[in-house]
């Protein structure tokens, strides 16, 4: 079978040959083809361009990219070029900075034995970050199953089989969100437990902030879904205030509101164009292997 390993980057230059180093180890008696894509998101970095313990890796190649697009539009040109580039069964996408770690690659190519059909998505079972921003992520999960309907305990570590990279290639808000895309094109899946690494080198990207945007991000490939339950929400919410009306009760409602137009706005992200026009910001290939 042929993998390749899609790695989006930016500017996690030492971190990506540590990465390189722990995949070439963590593969070494596999039967498997296994090569690597890298996607340099525009990084203001100079990339390092030797990669001397590789051995166990097929093939080695820095995609960079014109323009900064971003971490998920990153990942989507980066199916879109292995799709039209490569020979390839499974992509299999993970970060670069050591978060999402070798040594579970082992055991997505294992799950597969299972269904060889269905994704195989690394679900997370314990993180390295802080207390407080673990709950937060907890928070996170538990509104975007509210609201969605949908249980997304995985990121974009996964496993994915030609056939599903194909039709996440038609999704159009594979573009805006990977996780959400590939819950929304298939109810199926297998899943094994992923235990979130400690990142190899400097600190975690994923601020508040980012993590606010990203739940948003998931829920606005849902948005009909929680437009419905969120027009219920307030049709309930008013029959319990309705012998207490004030100023102080109604608040909720103008934020539901607020909070279904900022979905409805980040919707606007889903472009099927861009992202069949993506490797047109293609600036460079290094085969380094």
């Amino acid at each position: 079978m042929k993998y390749v390993i899609l790695i989006p980057i930016y500017n996690d230059r030492e971190s990506l040959k540590l990465l390189v180093e722990n995949i070439n180890h963590e593969i070494k008696d596999l039967n498997h083809e296994i090569s690597i894509v890298v996607i340099n998101d525009a990084s203001s970095q100079q990339i390092i361009d030797s990669y001397p313990n590789s051995e166990n890796i097929s093939s080695l190649e820095i995609i960079n990219m014109k323009e900064n697009r971003g971490h998920a539009r990153c990942i989507a040109s980066g199916l879109k070029y292995i799709f039209e580039k490569k020979e390839f069964d499974f992509v299999i996408p993970m970060d670069g900075d050591g978060e999402d770690r070798p040594e579970e690659i082992r055991e997505f190519i294992n799950k597969l034995k299972d269904s060889p059909d269905l994704p195989v998505v690394g679900e997370r079972v314990k993180r390295s970050e802080s207390a407080i921003f673990k709950f937060c992520y907890e928070i996170h999960k538990i509104l975007t199953l509210i609201f969605t309907g949908k249980s997304i305990k995985f990121g974009h570590f996964t496993c994915l089989p030609k056939l599903i990279v194909q039709k996440m290639l038609k999704e159009k808000s594979t573009w805006n969100c990977f996780s959400a895309s590939l819950v929304k094109i298939t109810s199926k899946k297998n899943s094994i437990p992923s235990i979130r690494g400690i990142r190899y080198f400097d600190q975690s990207k994923m601020s508040f902030l980012n993590l606010v945007m990203h739940s948003f991000s998931i829920m606005s490939v849902f948005k009909l879904t929680v437009l419905f339950r969120s027009i219920l929400f307030v049709i309930l919410y008013f029959f319990l205030i309705y012998n207490n009306i004030s100023i102080i009760t109604l608040i909720p409602i103008p934020l539901i509101i607020i909070f279904v137009m900022v979905l409805f706005f980040l919707s606007k992200r889903e472009n099927l164009d861009e992202l069949n026009n993506s490797l047109e910001n293609i600036s460079n290939i290094e085969n380094l292997k």
